[in-house]
């Protein structure tokens, strides 16, 4: 069954699994994502979390058949945003803010993860995507932003280091 290509490079299938991801020397699990902006930067896109529905940036796992860190969070935001996007700025990496104990509320073998954020500017939104049958996706404001992320410090600390305007 061949799938149905949504954009050049894109497929509306969204990869599952940990068979391909990318660890660090300490373990840890690699984790791309990004701060998608408006092209006057007022407002940044979140998207509901799958599992706990909080509003989230788009983020997800760096695989062995991405070239770059780069690609693996452009493929994040069109399969978990439905949103195409040209890079902006490499916001650097964040260590895992969450404690042992919110990290094994996952499991067991739930690994720490280092985050690297790049700043998009988005280009194009979608109607239908890989994820949007479960998740919504919301432009926010700097203060609204900044609220619906306080319980993910490190997804706070990459939009605090992005170029949004601070309204």
């Amino acid at each position: 069954m061949a799938e149905k290509k949504a954009e050049p490079g894109t497929t509306m299938t969204a990869r599952v699994g940990r068979d391909k991801q990318r660890y660090g020397p300490k373990g840890e699990r690699l984790v791309a994502g990004t701060v998608p902006l408006s092209p006057d930067r007022t407002l940044v896109l979140l998207i509901q979390s799958s599992s706990r529905k909080t509003w989230v940036l788009p983020k997800g796992g760096w695989e062995t058949d991405e070239p770059t860190c780069a690609e693996a969070a452009q493929r994040e935001s069109w399969e978990e945003a439905g949103i195409i996007t040209s890079i902006v700025a490499d916001l650097g990496e964040i260590e895992e803010k969450r404690t042992e104990a919110q990290i094994k509320k996952y499991g067991p073998a739930a690994p720490r993860a280092l985050y690297r954020f790049f700043e998009v500017q988005v280009l194009e939104e979608k109607a239908s995507w890989p994820e949007g049958f479960k998740r919504e996706r919301c432009w926010m404001g700097w203060e609204r932003a900044r609220s619906c992320l306080e319980g993910r410090p490190e997804l706070l600390e990459a939009l605090e280091r992005s170029s949004m305007k601070r309204k």
